[in-house]
């Protein structure tokens, strides 16, 4: 698959997933619905980790530069 994120929709995906450990870490955040957000947790980190958005292929989408590929 073509990669399809840049560098600064990764790093707002990895903030992302970083405050809501953080909230779930100091109690702020339970039963399902923390539990529905640590599988977000997981999704946000797989994409930035993988660069690709799997919402974006559809749309034909990419915030990735021409000088990053």
């Amino acid at each position: 698959m073509k990669k399809n994120m840049g560098r600064a929709d990764r790093n707002i995906r990895l903030l992302m997933a970083v405050s809501i450990a953080v909230l779930y870490l100091i109690n702020v955040i339970t039963g399902t619905l923390a539990l529905i957000l640590l599988l977000v947790i997981g999704i946000l980190i797989a994409t930035s980790f993988f660069q690709i958005c799997p919402l974006y292929l559809p749309f034909g989408i990419s915030t990735k530069k021409k000088l990053e590929e």
